[in-house]
C-alpha cells in the first residue's frame, strides 16, 4: 500500500532501526554517570550531537535534543522571548506557520505580549520586504518556517535573516520539513526540527541556539542538555535519530540524487492531475518548493470522502480540507493563501517511493474523484442550471432559492440559501443555479460554512464569474456573485 504522507511522519529509516536496536543494548545507561556504562552512553550521545550539529550547520554545543519538534519550537520561542524581554514583547510570524508556532504565539499574547502576522501570496510565500517593513524596535523575535508543511513552498529564509540581522532581531526557523533535504541557509539564530520527519523515531526533536543569541530557558531546569531540557532523555531514540539523519546526508552526497528523482515524480503529478481531473487547482510554489510534496484541491468534492476512497484504493494521503476535520474550518494555510480548500489532497513522497506507485495513483485518482462528484450530483458544466438528484442521495437535493429584491439589493438577483450545509455543497448548489440568472445577473449565497469564504471566490475564478465580495447576514455571511458567461 503506497504511503504518501511523509510530511506528517516518514517511515522509520532502516539505519534508524538498526541504531535503535543497538543503542538499546549499548546506550541505555545514564550519560551523566562516571562508570563504564555511563561513559559509553556519554560517548554515544556526544557522537549523536556532533552528527546532528553537522547536518544542521551549527556547533555541537549549540544543539540540544528535546522530546519532540513541538517542544523544541515552544521552548525556543519562550526562551528567546524571555531573553529579550527588556527589548520588547512583540512576536512576529508568518500567516502559514505550523500550529506549534501559532499555539506558542497565542500563549504569549495571553500573557500580555503582542503579535504581528506577515501575510503570504497565493503560493504561500512571504515577501522578505514585508517582514522588514513589519520589524519595529520592540520586536523580540521573528519566526519563519523554512518550508511549508502543507503546500511545500520554501520561504526566503536567507533574505529574512539579513533583514533581522540588520535590525538586531533573532530569527527562529522551523526546519521540520526541510532539514531532511539539506541545511537551512541564512544567518538564523534559533532552529527547531523533528526526527520523525526524516525517518528517525518519534519522540525526538532538536533545538539549536547560536552563540550570542539571548536565551533564557523557561520552566524547571536541571543540569542536562545545557539546562534547556530537563529530565532523562530517550538516548536510544536520540542515537537512532542522529544516525538516520547522517545516513540521509551521506546518501545524498555519494549516490543518486533522491531529491531530484522525487522532484521529477512530483512534477509529473503537478502536470498530470489537472489534465486527468477537471476543475483542479494545484497550490503552492511550482519551483521554490520541497522536492517531495505537492498539494491540489478538487472542486465539487467532499475531502473526507475523497480521502476515504483513496484509502480504499490503497493510497495513504492527507488533506487540509475543512470537511476532513472536526473543526469545520479549512486549514489556516489554505485560508491565508486564499486558494480553493474543498477536496484538498496533500501528497508527500517518502524516500524510495517507486515510480510505479505514482503512475498507479494517477490512474486511480480520476475515477475516485468522478465517483465522489457523482454521489454529490455535481452539474455537468459551468452554466448548468440544475442537476438531477441521484436516487436515494439526500445530499443531492435541489438547492433552495428565493428572489426577494430587498435581500440582494438589485432587481432580478437570486438568493441561494445554503445555510447549514458544509463543503462542498454551497459551491455545488451555486453551480446549479448560476444558469437561472441572465449574464450580468447576480446570485447571493447565504452560507455559514467557513470554507465558503475561500471556495466561492475560487469557484468564480475557475468558472470566469465575478466575485463581488461578502457582507454580514443574520446567520453566516452573504457571498455575492455576478454571472459573466
Amino acid at each position: 500500500m503506497p504511503y504518501f504522507d511523509a510530511a506528517a511522519t516518514a517511515p522509520l529509516h532502516p539505519v534508524a532501526r538498526e541504531a535503535l536496536l543497538a543503542a538499546l543494548d549499548e546506550g541505555w545507561a545514564d550519560p551523566a554517570r562516571l562508570y563504564r556504562e555511563g561513559r559509553r552512553a556519554r560517548l554515544l550521545l556526544d557522537a549523536a550531537r556532533e552528527a546532528a550539529a553537522e547536518a544542521v550547520g551549527c556547533r555541537p554545543d549549540e544543539l540540544v535534543f528535546t522530546p519532540s519538534g513541538t517542544y523544541a519550537v515552544h521552548s525556543g520561542i519562550s526562551g528567546a522571548l524571555a531573553g529579550r524581554r527588556r527589548v520588547g514583547r512583540r512576536l512576529l510570524h508568518s500567516a502559514v506557520e505550523h500550529s506549534s508556532v501559532l499555539h506558542a504565539a497565542t500563549r504569549h499574547e495571553a500573557a500580555g505580549g503582542t503579535l504581528s502576522e506577515v501575510p503570504v501570496d497565493r503560493t504561500g510565500r512571504v515577501a522578505a520586504e514585508d517582514v522588514a517593513a513589519t520589524l519595529r524596535p520592540d520586536t523580540a523575535l521573528v519566526c519563519l518556517q523554512s518550508a511549508n508543511h502543507e503546500v511545500g513552498t520554501e520561504q526566503p529564509v536567507e533574505a529574512v535573516a539579513d533583514h533581522c540581522r540588520e535590525a538586531g532581531v533573532p530569527l527562529l526557523v522551523d526546519a521540520a520539513q526541510s532539514l531532511p533535504w539539506g541545511p537551512v541557509p541564512g544567518g538564523w539564530s534559533l532552529l527547531a526540527a523533528s526526527a520523525h520527519k526524516w525517518g528517525g523515531p518519534p519522540g525526538v526533536g532538536l533545538l539549536a541556539v547560536r552563540k550570542g543569541t539571548r536565551f533564557s530557558p523557561q520552566g524547571p531546569q536541571d543540569e542536562r542538555e545545557s539546562g534547556r531540557v530537563p529530565g532523562f532523555g530517550n538516548l536510544p531514540a536520540v542515537i537512532a535519530a542522529a544516525a538516520s539523519l547522517r545516513a540521509l546526508r551521506a546518501a545524498a552526497e555519494s549516490g543518486p540524487d533522491e531529491a531530484a528523482r522525487l522532484r521529477r515524480l512530483v512534477d509529473r503529478i503537478r502536470v498530470r492531475v489537472p489534465e486527468l481531473v477537471p476543475d483542479v487547482e494545484v497550490v503552492g510554489d511550482p519551483v521554490r518548493r520541497l522536492p517531495h510534496l505537492v498539494t491540489f484541491s478538487c472542486l465539487y468534492v467532499d475531502g473526507e470522502s475523497l480521502l476515504h476512497e483513496l484509502d480504499r484504493a490503497g493510497f495513504s494521503v492527507s488533506s487540509g480540507s475543512s470537511c476532513t476535520s472536526s473543526t469545520l474550518t479549512p486549514s489556516h494555510v489554505l485560508r491565508a493563501m486564499g486558494v480553493l480548500s474543498e477536496g484538498n489532497v496533500r501528497i508527500s513522497l517518502p524516500y524510495g517511493t517507486p515510480e510505479e506507485a505514482v503512475d498507479r495513483f494517477l490512474t486511480v485518482l480520476p475515477e475516485v474523484v468522478r465517483s465522489v462528484r457523482e454521489r454529490l450530483a455535481v452539474p455537468a458544466g459551468p452554466a448548468a442550471s440544475a442537476a438531477r438528484q441521484a436516487p436515494g442521495s439526500p445530499t443531492a437535493a435541489a438547492p433552495e432559492t428565493v428572489t426577494p429584491e430587498a435581500a440582494t439589493g438589485s432587481p432580478g438577483g437570486l438568493v441561494l440559501d445554503a445555510l447549514g450545509k458544509r463543503c462542498p455543497l454551497p459551491v455545488i448548489e451555486l453551480a446549479k443555479v448560476i444558469g437561472e440568472v441572465p449574464v450580468g445577473g447576480t446570485v447571493t449565497v447565504l452560507a455559514d460554512d467557513e470554507a465558503a469564504r475561500l471556495d466561492i471566490p475560487a469557484w468564480c475564478a475557475m468558472r470566469e464569474h465575478e466575485y463581488l465580495g461578502e457582507r454580514a447576514a443574520e446567520r453566516g455571511a452573504a457571498y455575492m456573485v455576478r454571472r459573466r458567461v
